[in-house]
Formats: structure tokens, C-alpha cells, sequence
């Protein structure tokens, strides 16, 4: 499904601003009073869920849509941010409740219930529910039949999820609802492994888990497209949820939402079932043997990015060649390799640490107006197409009235450089543009593979930087009835207090 928020945000945000100006609420002291409270802490408290998109630690420090989302806001009020996560849905709520945060992030969609009880702030993308079943196995194509099968349908408790499907109920009272206390990824996969034969998870969430489990896939779409919004308590407060809607509305206005986007979201609308399945396969059987020395010559880079493009290159194989002379783990021609210093192309070492010096050098060109984690891609263009063709297509974008700073702008424009009436017009001429984005898209996704499969938790505390995150003592329990969580415990994992932490990044 496409992610593009553009028309939904500007509408959510000029409609929001209207309101406050026809209500005449306006941001002062008065009215400010959970804001004030936050700014004389000095910490912004967020309530997140701990995975691979909203918040986990990568190599850099802690990072994900969420996090960085968080970490923005609470710059923009003057705050340090105090990220809160949690391992389940049922501990966020609650906390929320309870004033142990003071926003939950966590990617979760708009319903009826938390509506009733809590503040939802601007949409920023927008996900379908869909229900999922293991490929290969019996595929209810509606509600009817999803009726007829039997099997149960197990859903993450207190989601909104279980609300849409308590919501059929009055029309499909056979379907067989049981609540979990998995959240959920760990249903994903046990739909994934034949435990349980159907579950319902988001359109991002699902796109995200078949990297990691390929055999999962959409039976249906149970909804359509819903909003994804942050909340906070309802209060005659008007403060923050103020600042909320005007930082949503800034960050679109300047192109970070976009970019954000991008990262986050903008490799994951293709997916291949069988590369998929062939790739995750080689990271259980392949990847071991290679994996330190991936770590030994990663250098600045995440090692599981130089994985991935040594999987792009040679799917793992040191012995790799190719009718147009490049060889190899990392496929180097001739000349790059006596370049970056490497004698022997098939010696998988020297293969390894000559590309990765090679990147570096990509890197090292891409122009400084392009955001640092973004860099990346562009210098992975070039190493496929060459320097001067992804500048060539940046002048291009330029051109056409997009941004050559994005690359979510300029791979459009890379196909483009096949075409006569385009490469007439550039530098450099003819390239295989198309092939360079693929490959990009292609690395990003088997990176993202990698790290679903290989980091299911956080990483270790070796490769956390310390002197920027402080581990505090998890949330006490509470006893609190929110929505859909009767008298539910706080599931919260270890707090991450972060006051310098824009330079987190989960592909540097």
C-alpha cells in the first residue's frame, strides 16, 4: 500500500488549526499547565513499544520512527526526551492514565474506545487492518469465510484490533476472537511457524514481519486506511496538544516528516516471497560463517548493512564472478580493487574490507546539504551507477521540481537516465538507472532483514553509547482500567533518558 501521507496530513493539520482558531484556544500560560509541568522537569516522558519501527537500540544509540519523532518534539519545546518503552500494548495505556508518561507514540491507530478516553494528535501515515494467514494454507477471502474456517483468530488484548473485531460481532458472531497477551510480532509468528492458523495486524507491521517470516500473508484487508496518531489525556489543558498539532504541521511543512518517512517505511511496499525466503534461509545457514568478518571491517558502518550489500552483490559467495569481470564477495572490478589496496578479488577478507573501504569513499563525495543517514543510499547508488550518473539524476530532480537531497525524490528519477529525452540533457548520458535503484531498495530491504532476524532484542550493552543513555529503574506497576486493560500491570522495560541524541541513527 502506498505511504504517502501528504493530502491526509495537510488536510488533519489545517483542519486542526482552524478549529483552535474559530475556539479561539491560544498557547499561553494560562492554559499551559501539563506543559509547564513538563518544561519545569525538563524532560518530556514518551510511552513507546519496544521493535523494529517505533524504538530499539541500534548501533548508534536508540532509534526508530517513534524515537526520532519524539526526539524532535521534545527539542522543539525545550525539553531532554525520556523515552518509556514497553514490551506489550497493555502497558502503555494505563501509564498514559496513571501520568507516568506524558504521550504514548507507539504507532497505534485511532478507534472508537481510546477516542472516548484519550486526545489523538495528528495523523502522520496511515495503515489498513489486515488479517493474516500462513502462505500455503487456507485462505478465507472474507469475513464469511474467515467464519466458516473455525480456527480462531488471535488478536494482541486491548488492541484495536480486538475493537474492530468486537465491532463485527453483532454481523459474524461466529468468528472465534481469543485476546493475547503476545504482542503483535510474536503473533506474526507463530501464524508464521503453524502454532496459530490467523491473527490481524497492521498493513507497516505485516510489511515489516514478512522480511523476517516470508511465508506470512494478507487473507484480506479487515479495514480501510486509519490514522496513526500519538495521544494524551483529555483536559481542558490545551498546551501541549497545541504545540502537537503546530510541530506536525512544521515538520511536514520543511520535508522531515517525508524524510522520515523514507527511512522508516519508504523500502517496504514490494516484497518477493521467494527472494525473501532464499535470503532468510542464508542468514541462518550463510551468514554465520561470514558475520565477523563483516564486524571486523564494518568500520562507521552497521555490519548488517555491509552484510546486505554483500548479499546483493554475491548472495554470501567469495567466489562470485561475473561475465563483465567484477568478482568476489563484494563484486569489485579491477581497478577498484587496486584503488582500495586489494590483491587477491576472491579472498573473501580483502573482499569485504576493500568494499567497505570503497563505500567510504562513495560516501565521502555525497554533498553535506544531504541529511547524514540518507547519505548512505546515495553512495550506494553511485558504487552501482557510478558517482557522476546519481548526480546526474539529482540535477534532474532539480529540474522536475523535486528535492536532490531526498532520496526518496531521486530514485524516481534514476529510471529516467534510460530514456533519451532525459540523458540527452545530463552530463553523463545513458545509465542503468533503474538497476541502481533496485539495488538500493533491494539492500535496504535485506538490511532490514537482518535486522529483524538477527536482533530480536536490543543490542548488547557493548554496543550501546553510553555516556548518551541513562538506564533507569523500570515504571512501578500500576493498577489502572483503560481501555480494553482491566486493572492491567505496566509492562515497561528498562527507561532511556536521551538529552543529546539527534545524532542516533539506525543507518549510518
Amino acid at each position: 500500500m502506498p505511504f504517502s501521507v501528504l493530502s491526509k496530513l495537510i488536510t488533519t493539520v489545517v483542519l486542526s488549526l482552524a478549529v483552535f482558531s474559530l475556539t479561539g484556544c491560544q498557547i499561553d500560560s494560562q492554559d499551559t499547565s501539563q506543559l509547564e509541568q513538563i518544561q519545569k522537569r525538563g524532560v518530556l516522558r514518551v510511552g513507546t513499544l519496544n521493535n523494529q519501527l517505533s524504538y530499539y537500540i541500534g548501533p548508534d544509540g536508540p532509534t526508530g520512527l517513534e524515537y526520532e519523532l519524539a526526539d524532535r518534539f521534545a527539542e522543539s519545546i525545550g525539553v531532554s526526551l525520556e523515552i518509556k518503552p514497553a514490551y506489550r500494548l497493555s502497558g502503555l495505556f494505563p501509564a498514559l492514565e496513571a501520568g507516568q508518561v506524558d504521550v504514548v507514540a507507539a504507532g497505534i491507530s485511532q478507534s472508537p474506545e481510546r477516542l472516548t478516553q484519550f486526545r489523538s494528535g495528528p495523523a502522520y501515515y496511515y495503515v489498513s487492518q489486515q488479517v493474516v494467514y500462513q502462505n500455503g494454507t487456507n485462505r478465507p477471502r472474507n469475513l464469511a469465510q474467515l467464519s466458516e474456517s473455525d480456527a480462531p483468530v488471535y488478536v494482541v488484548d486491548g488492541s484495536h484490533f480486538e475493537s474492530t473485531l468486537n465491532q463485527l460481532a453483532d454481523t459474524h458472531p461466529d468468528i472465534n476472537v481469543i485476546s493475547s497477551d503476545a504482542d503483535t510480532y510474536d503473533l506474526l509468528r507463530q501464524v508464521s511457524t503453524g502454532d496459530i492458523q490467523f491473527t490481524v495486524a497492521n498493513s507497516v507491521d505485516l510489511s515489516l514481519a514478512q522480511r523476517v517470516y516470508p511465508n506470512l500473508s494478507i487473507a484480506f484487508d479487515l479495514t480501510e486506511d486509519k490514522p496513526i496518531t500519538w495521544y494524551t489525556n483529555k483536559s481542558d489543558d490545551e498546551g501541549l496538544y497545541a504545540l502537537m498539532i503546530e510541530f506536525f504541521g512544521q515538520l511536514k511543512q520543511s520535508g522531515e516528516l517525508a524524510q522520515l518517512e523514507e527511512k522508516y517505511l519508504g523500502h517496504i511496499s514490494q516484497f518477493d516471497y521467494v527472494d525473501t525466503r532464499a535470503f532468510v534461509r542464508a542468514i541462518d545457514s550463510t551468514l554465520p560463517k561470514w558475520e565477523p568478518l563483516f564486524k571486523k571491517h564494518a568500520g562507521e558502518f552497521d555490519w548488517r548493512l555491509i552484510a546486505a550489500v554483500a548479499y546483493q552483490e554475491s548472495h554470501w559467495n567469495p567466489s562470485a564472478k561475473s561475465p563483465t569481470g567484477v568478482r568476489g564477495m563484494m563484486m569489485l572490478t579491477l581497478p577498484t580493487a587496486k584503488s582500495v589496496g586489494v590483491t587477491n578479488r576472491l579472498d573473501p577478507e580483502q573482499s569485504i574490507e576493500g568494499g567497505v573501504k570503497y563505500l567510504r569513499q562513495m560516501v565521502k563525495r555525497i554533498p553535506d546539504s544531504i541529511a547524514e543517514h540518507e547519505k548512505t543510499w546515495f553512495a550506494l547508488a553511485s558504487y552501482n551507477v557510478g558517482f557522476g550518473h546519481m548526480m546526474d539524476a539529482r540535477r534532474l530532480t532539480k529540474a522536475q521540481g523535486g528535492n536532490p537531497d531526498l532520496w526518496s525524490d531521486v530514485k524516481e528519477r534514476l529510471p529516467l537516465l534510460r530514456q533519451k529525452k532525459y540523458y540527452s540533457q545530463t552530463r553523463y548520458g545513458f545509465a542503468r538507472g533503474d538497476e541502481a535503484m533496485n539495488y538500493v531498495e533491494n539492500i535496504r530491504r535485506y538490511y532490514q532483514s537482518i535486522i529483524g532476524h538477527v536482533d530480536k532484542t536490543p543490542a548488547n550493552e557493548e554496543e550501546i553509547d553510553l555516556d548518551n543513555i541513562q538506564v533507569i529503574q523500570p515504571l512501578v506497576p500500576a493498577q489502572s482500567e483503560a481501555v480494553g486493560t482491566e486493572n492491567a500491570p505496566i509492562e515497561l522495560g528498562d527507561e532511556v533518558s536521551a538529552a543529546t541524541t539527534n545524532e542516533a541513527s539506525a543507518t549510518k
